[in-house]
């Protein structure tokens, strides 16, 4: 594949990227893509549902079977579309294994599943029992929804921040219903020997206690077993109660990091410069990570002609590219004072070389600005009548020089 070909196909993918990913909005096509994803996903589960019903089934099943197919096969060209755009989403990772981190991904794998048992009794028509058990798994879909609204998300990242606190308190459950099982185990065997065979019959009854579910169905009937059954009862109230406060607290912590994002981020600490390339750049036909930028300033997009580009370290930078950097302000430094001066006729600057003008030491000349060009100021350059000399310095002096 030429250059020319490789762009093309990266602008095709970038763009189908943008297409099926959630959120972006900035075309037409992406924003009716996102309703179409949606639509299709609560058709294909109405129908799944609505089937089961002996009267929908009897007068809608046909219509039901259609929407069922055409809802499923376009949650295949969704996933042919993100395995094809899967470089854009892992860019750091190689183009043939950026697919297969998909596809082995949880995201990648609730949408494998959501069409694939669909279409496998075809090829094995035995197993069509058993592919239609996995068929149900396509409700899993419904995690995408959660890309669509930021109250969702809040779910998922409370549920991540505090996995670590939740595990502990789910096994310190599964202790309780362990140790609660053995010992309901010991004080009512005798007296049911049906229902407390072993130490291990006891956990259906030790889960309803401990959970506060308490279903009646096994239950003790000693003295000891009842006042052991109370003791477990008031435990499983505290036992549901910890991973309940953690999440709750999760949430607390995560809108008021949100509130305070809101209220006091300062978008003044991002500086964003924009540079348009002409011919004689050094920078032009030259990759980013060729260009030395220093390690604090990064390019963030490039607009070239009416393609807007992410950039990656190995993109090219080409002739008419504007250029967006960011840097952070630094805040330790002592500022620096701008002064712009300009040149008139009687100025005492003016035909003077810049090596022969006398400034502060603390002082620098860094643009000269003629006839709306920028020249670089070297010690040879004589300024003229309408230049305007940019200067920067610790104690720029404010009267004219």
């Amino acid at each position: 594949m030429s250059k020319s070909e490789n762009i093309k196909s990266r602008r095709i993918r970038a763009k189908l990227f943008n297409m099926v990913s959630v959120g972006v909005v900035d075309e037409p096509i992406n924003r009716l893509y996102d309703v179409i994803s949606i639509i299709a996903l609560f058709l294909n589960l109405f129908s799944a549902f609505a089937i089961t019903f002996d009267y929908m089934e009897r007068n809608y099943g046909s219509l039901l079977l259609a929407i069922e197919a055409v809802t499923t096969f376009f949650f295949a060209i969704d996933y042919v579309l993100r395995l094809f755009t899967a470089p854009e989403l892992y860019p750091k990772e190689s183009e043939k294994y950026a697919p297969v981190k998909y596809a082995a991904s949880f995201t990648g794998l609730i949408d494998l599943i959501s069409f694939l048992p669909y279409y496998m009794p075809f090829f094995f028509p035995r197993g069509t029992a058993v592919f239609k058990l996995f068929r149900v798994a396509r409700i899993l879909r419904l995690f995408r929804i959660n890309s669509y609204y930021d109250q969702l998300n809040v779910i998922t990242e409370v549920i991540s921040r505090k996995k670590q606190q939740l595990m502990a308190s789910v096994f310190i459950i599964l202790i309780l219903m362990m140790s609660a099982s053995l010992c309901m185990y010991s004080v009512e065997h005798e007296m049911q020997p049906e229902v407390f065979k072993n130490a291990f019959s006891g956990i259906w009854w030790s889960a309803s206690t401990l959970l506060t579910i308490g279903y009646g169905d096994i239950y003790p009937r000693t003295v000891a077993g009842k006042i052991l059954g109370i003791v477990i009862a008031f435990l499983g109230v505290g036992m549901v109660a910890i991973p309940t406060g953690i999440i709750s607290a999760g949430f607390v912590e995560q809108y008021q990091r949100l509130k305070t994002i809101g209220e006091y981020t300062e978008e003044e600490n991002i500086h964003f410069i924009r540079i348009r390339l002409g011919a004689p750049d050094k920078w032009c036909n030259k990759k980013i990570n060729e260009i030395g930028l220093p390690k604090d300033v990064m390019v963030v997009a490039l607009q070239r002609g009416n393609d807007t580009i992410i950039p990656r370290g190995d993109t090219v930078l080409m002739k008419n590219d504007l250029v967006v950097m960011c840097a952070e302000k630094t805040k330790d430094l002592q500022p620096i004072d701008l002064k712009e001066i300009v040149i008139n006729e009687g100025h005492s600057w003016n035909g003077t070389a810049i090596r022969d003008i006398d400034i502060s030491r603390q002082s620098f000349i860094f643009m000269i600005r003629r006839n709306g060009k920028a020249l670089i100021p070297k010690g040879s350059l004589s300024l003229k009548a309408g230049d305007t000399v940019l200067i920067y310095g610790k104690h720029v002096q404010n009267e004219n020089v």
